[in-house]
């Protein structure tokens, strides 16, 4: 695609994009309108008034497409990564359009933390991805707890979601995903179950462990994200682990949406219990990376997705709908051009898609009541552009966004504490983007 750029674009426009006799691609500045729409025409049909010539004929809508989105993605890169801790400062108060609120950190003793839960009684459960469990307990941060099995912790690699069971009261389960380690330096997802006592873990259980064939050496897109449903069913993603073809396969975990029982089992009405050859614990596939689950208030769980670049996504997961991956995307694939098409029929579309890509997380639906003026809203985790965002939506529809803070780390996870506040797991940027560095937990604090 950057050969693409250099022959059809750079004389004008410079072989950085940051100017030449047309100007710069970069500034956000456009003379025809910056929309997709508006920039895929110019590029298509030209501007003749501005001595630019149409592309139409010697550029396919995939090749168009493409240009577009290496645009996004050099003018997001040239604005720079947030600075560290940058405004809003830590532990200040932060007024948005909706809601002013005071963020508090809780902790600092912890790193590259990926998964919250809160236990009945008021404690946090913590995973770190180097393959640490702790507690936080009234502002004082246990030790690790004991017992938790070898993670693998290479490049994505680690320890990751944590769930608490909607019964635990009364039986104590606790969920983990983490990265599991084999001979010949292979790994794969692996999810359990066990119970904490005196600081240690016990009585572990498997819900998910793949046959030994489909560990492998590729270390991403591992998933892996829980929730719960009204009913106790445990939802749980897996990535493709860098295989997209297994994404459409039915027969292979990878790229999915699982539905099992509480146990692992696999539930009677899973939409492809009786296909032969399908795995009964699918529930939606053409997935390649989700790490966000959330319940809306009509009961319809939405999900975010890392996408290629270009292509992070937001989508209703609905029983036995394929999500098109790697078929269609609307980012650019390893070749650097889009795919083909981003519709296909009998292929579901996202609610929302985000070019570049912010690196997408947490979502959550908020409808509690400390945070009134966000009510019926949604707010969404970025990791790559380190924001806390709050979208409103209506039905199915997407509509305005806003950035409550950004520049404080990368927002990997957030769930509503037992006191209706939020809580928060942010992680430094590293060198790259897989490197373990320091992280903290916070709460947002209304302020009126």
């Amino acid at each position: 695609m950057r050969t693409l750029f250099a022959d059809k674009c750079a004389g004008c426009h410079g072989d950085r994009m940051q100017g030449g006799r047309a100007g710069s691609l970069l500034d956000d500045t456009w003379m025809y309108g910056g929309s997709d729409d508006k920039v895929l025409e110019s590029i298509r049909e030209g501007r003749a008034d501005a001595g630019m010539p149409s592309f139409k004929a010697s550029l396919s809508d995939v090749e168009a497409r493409g240009l577009l989105l290496l645009i996004r993605t050099n003018a997001t890169q040239a604005k720079g990564r947030p600075a560290t801790l940058a405004t809003p400062v830590m532990d200040g108060v932060v007024k948005t359009a909706k809601q002013t609120f005071r963020i508090e950190t809780l902790t600092e003793a912890v790193e590259t933390p990926w998964g919250l839960a809160f236990l009945p009684d008021g404690r946090l459960l913590i995973t770190e991805r180097p393959g640490r469990l702790r507690i936080l307990d009234k502002g004082k941060l246990s030790e690790p707890v004991a017992g938790i099995p070898a993670v693998w912790t290479r490049q994505d690699g680690g320890l990751f979601d944590v769930e608490v069971h909607p019964k635990y009261a009364q039986n104590g389960w606790i969920y983990l995903a983490y990265a599991e380690p084999r001979e010949t330096n292979r790994s794969m997802t692996t999810i359990i179950r066990g119970r904490i006592k005196d600081n240690r873990w016990v009585d572990q259980e498997y819900i998910y462990r793949a046959p030994d064939e489909l560990f492998t050496q590729i270390n991403f897109h591992y998933g892996l994200r829980f929730i719960f449903d009204r009913e106790g069913h445990l939802f749980y993603s897996l990535g493709d682990h860098g295989k997209p073809e297994s994404a459409q396969d039915l027969s292979q975990p990878t790229g999915k949406i699982h539905r099992v029982n509480d146990d692992g089992t696999i539930p009677k009405d899973n939409p492809f219990v009786s296909r032969a050859a399908a795995l009964g614990s699918i529930w939606s596939y053409g997935h390649r990376n989700p790490e966000g689950f959330s319940f809306a208030p009509n009961g319809t769980l939405w999900a975010t997705e890392h996408g290629p670049s270009g292509g992070d996504e937001v989508n209703i997961i609905q029983k036995g709908r394929n999500y098109g991956w790697p078929v269609i995307s609307w980012g650019l694939m390893d070749s650097g051009l889009p795919t083909e098409t981003t519709a296909k029929p009998g292929m579901e579309q996202p609610v929302a898609h985000w070019e570049p890509s912010p690196g997408i997380a947490p979502v959550l639906f908020y409808n509690g009541s400390k945070y009134p003026a966000w009510k019926g809203n949604v707010l969404l985790g970025f990791m790559g552009h380190e924001e806390l965002r709050r979208l409103t939506v209506n039905g199915t529809r997407v509509g305005k966004q806003e950035v409550l803070f950004k520049g404080l780390g990368r927002v990997r996870d957030f769930v509503l504490g037992p006191d209706g506040l939020l809580y928060a797991a942010l992680a430094n940027p590293g060198p790259q983007l897989s490197s373990t560095t320091q992280g903290r937990v916070v709460r947002l604090v209304p302020v009126q």
